[in-house]
């Protein structure tokens, strides 16, 4: 939890982000996935200044334990003085111990975004997913809580101006938003209404532009003139020396099989790579999250 200190921005974690997002369709399948609609309601997490500290606490930490799809478990949540703004007791359960920041009693609408990073903790626990290393598997948390619905929380909990800032998670905002953004896509959700800091809400629309940017890269025929001619080129080079595996500038790849010249991308939406011939116009589908894609190889 930053507090005061300088918040890093930018994208330095994106190919975490995006392995984190792959293992989570990996784990869960497309079709779990889309369960997780529609994203966390702002009324189902709101914690007024009048409300009871611990049964407001309780209530929407209720609310994200159904939102994750978990069992309905007991969550007991407490506040003490620590370093972290939260932590979570991963035991079989049935029960299930989270200790928030004593910051928090008096920052209550962050309460929220709090528990939803440790309750997806709890999630990825039960799913047995999780990466090797503390900052990866943090990354992968923050990133699993954004993409099923209650990480916009996280987003919405960052808050800088000329003397002070807060930002929750191992993400920077820009890369909230870039998670936010992807899940906004394939969910078809538009998550900039929920947003009641102005700087998350900047920090979404440079997450989205990302996003976009990916959605318009070769050989997807969404791609721009230039982009479109970079292809063309590395296409030729690729022709053309046969024994060299080529790529391009972007994420795409040649590389040379028994059946002739193939193409290989990430997918715009679970970045799995996927890998077509070079032949002309191709509709691809994403064996891993389906969506299909249209090319020009």
């Amino acid at each position: 939890m930053g507090n005061g200190s300088q918040v890093v921005h930018g994208f330095p974690h994106l190919d975490t982000v995006r392995s984190a997002i792959t293992a989570l369709y990996r784990r869960l399948s497309a079709e779990s996935v889309l369960t997780y609609a529609p994203s966390v309601l702002p009324a189902d997490v709101a914690f007024g200044d009048s409300d009871d500290l611990h049964l407001g606490a309780q209530r929407v930490a209720r609310a994200l334990v159904r939102h994750l799809r978990l069992p309905d478990a007991r969550v007991i949540v407490s506040f003490r003085e620590m370093e972290h703004a939260a932590s979570v007791e991963l035991t079989a359960g049935p029960e299930y111990f989270i200790e928030l920041n004593d910051r928090f009693r008096t920052h209550r609408r962050d309460i929220g975004a709090a528990l939803a990073h440790e309750i997806t903790h709890v999630l990825l626990h039960r799913l047995d997913l999780s990466f090797p290393g503390t900052r990866d598997n943090e990354i992968l948390t923050d990133t699993v809580t954004t993409y099923l619905g209650a990480g916009w929380l996280l987003l919405d909990a960052f808050r800088e101006d000329a003397v002070s800032s807060q930002k929750l998670g191992y993400l920077t905002p820009e890369e909230f938003g870039y998670v936010l953004a992807g899940r906004a896509m394939a969910f078809d959700e538009d998550p900039r209404t929920w947003f009641t800091s102005p700087q998350a809400y900047h920090a979404y629309t440079r997450g989205r532009a990302q996003a976009l940017l990916e959605a318009q890269q070769p050989p997807l025929t969404t791609a721009g003139r230039l982009g479109r001619l970079r292809y063309a080129k590395d296409r030729r080079h690729a022709r053309d020396h046969p024994g060299v595996a080529a790529s391009g500038p972007f994420a795409y790849a040649f590389e040379h099989g028994p059946e002739g010249l193939r193409v290989s991308f990430p997918c715009t939406t679970c970045h799995q790579r996927i890998r077509v011939p070079v032949q002309g116009r191709v509709r691809a589908r994403c064996g891993l999250c389906r969506t299909v894609l249209e090319c020009d190889t």
